[in-house]
């Protein structure tokens, strides 16, 4: 049902639409016209077309991978159709695959991680295999490399690293009488404890989340290998550690130590920007945003996340993937570019410390984490080399089991924890949401 929703809303912005994209920067200008379109058969023996949605984020990496790839090609350019969103890229497979002709999509798209394996599964003949592309893949952390992995052959590039991060204000936590240090290789309970006596002694939270949208409790699970499903159903019931996953998160909103922001830009813009935390968890994407702060310029470290036995955790949230399409006609220039660029060929090295000076993105090729750039200071956190540990920790994510209703499930848990905060009992609250992910995936209890 819901593929079908889907594909009638994305056929009906065909009908309305006036205009449509014919590659190059600047789509969607209008804000209006959310149809992605490229006559792949009118472009030069050189160039490729590719979509992608983030001015100030991966599409300064792909500017930055045309100009590095000219060196090895001089006559080489990149077409980028900026989207909206990358819905708008998942509507035009969607429309794509409703006529079974694939013919009008870019050579390559960037796609989010969790969301490949639904429209791979819905759409197979929409995707190009990296058949002879010359990429190490063991070059690459295994728990990011699995979302493009399709039964064991590879359907796309990773581009940004989504590992998480944890990091907090020093300042704050020195008046509470605490260091970084303190914060690494900590339970959850000692964590808890720690975020009260910020609280006490600062008035700051030590952490914010988003609420409507909690990726919380994928991240914690992760870092103990736990996941919210189980042989493709959604696991919340009878999974014990998911509950002490809910029931922590819950003890840490009535401590006064977790702030549930009311929505995404609550979350940015009040708690982060707006100084009412002394710690952020999230993917590392979120770097940018605590830097937009000048004033706290040089408080801040990072570090990994507490878990239930005291080690340092790992996880991921987040990022997206490079696809080549069943458009493409250009495969072999398409795989070279890949592989040059962001798969740890040659350009692989400049590419990421352009995209990491341009953009704030971190590479998913370890390799190119071993650059200059990524070895240096950052002087907004206290001069830690930042992006290298970055790089570093996600050889460590663990690969935990993916579904294709992952945002589901993670929308459904942030009802079921605000609803036991405001009182609800917590086993009839995990039932809801388990029942109302089995609703959305059409599967009986």
């Amino acid at each position: 049902m819901k593929r079908l929703i889907t594909l009638i809303l994305a056929s009906a912005m065909i009908l309305t639409a006036t205009s449509c994209t014919n590659g190059g920067d600047g789509n969607n200008k209008n804000g209006k016209d959310r149809i992605l379109r490229v006559d792949t058969a009118a472009e030069g023996a050189n160039e490729l077309s590719i979509a992608a949605w983030d001015e100030n984020f991966n599409i300064p990496a792909l500017r930055a991978a045309e100009k590095v790839y000219q060196k090895k090609a001089p006559g080489f350019r990149l077409k980028i159709s900026k989207v909206a969103e990358d819905t708008d890229v998942e509507d035009a497979i969607t429309l794509g695959g409703s006529n079974n002709d694939f013919s009008k999509l870019p050579d390559m798209v960037l796609f989010q991680d969790h969301s490949f394996n639904r429209f791979f599964n819905d759409y197979p003949n929409a995707w190009d295999k990296l058949s002879t592309a010359e990429i190490n893949w063991r070059d690459f952390g295994q728990e990011k490399l699995s979302y493009s992995t399709e039964n064991g052959i590879h359907y796309g590039i990773p581009l940004d690293n989504a590992t998480a991060i944890c990091a907090y204000r020093t300042d704050l936590l020195k008046q509470a009488g605490y260091t970084i240090d303190d914060l690494t290789g900590i339970t959850w309970d000692r964590f808890d404890q720690i975020g009260k006596d910020v609280y006490e002694k600062t008035g700051k939270y030590l952490l914010s989340i988003n609420a409507d949208d909690n990726a919380l409790p994928y991240m914690m699970l992760q870092a103990e290998g736990g996941s919210f499903f189980k042989d493709g159903k959604p696991y919340f019931v009878d999974n014990k550690l998911l509950i002490r996953v809910v029931n922590t998160i819950v003890k840490l909103a009535r401590d006064n130590v977790l702030y549930l922001a009311d929505n995404y830009s609550d979350y940015t813009d009040q708690t982060i920007k707006g100084d009412m935390v002394a710690g952020v968890m999230n993917g590392n994407w979120i770097l940018p945003t605590i830097e937009q702060v000048q004033m706290n310029s040089g408080k801040w470290a990072i570090t990994t996340l507490p878990t239930f036995s005291g080690e340092e955790g790992y996880a991921a949230n987040g990022g997206s993937s490079i696809y080549i399409t069943t458009a493409c006609e250009k495969k072999e220039l398409a795989e070279d570019f890949l592989s040059y660029t962001f798969g740890g060929g040659e350009g692989s090295k400049e590419t990421y410390d352009q995209a990491l000076i341009k953009g704030g993105l971190v590479t998913t090729c370890i390799s190119a984490g071993n650059s200059d750039v990524y070895k240096e200071g950052v002087k907004y956190f206290n001069k830690q080399p930042i992006y290298q540990k970055v790089v570093d920790m996600s050889t460590h994510v663990k690969q935990v089991e993916q579904n294709d209703y992952h945002y589901t499930a993670r929308q459904q848990l942030s009802f079921a924890i605000r609803n036991i905060i405001d009182g609800g009992d917590t086993v009839k609250a995990i039932k809801d949401a388990q029942d109302q992910v089995n609703f959305s995936m059409g599967l009986s209890d």
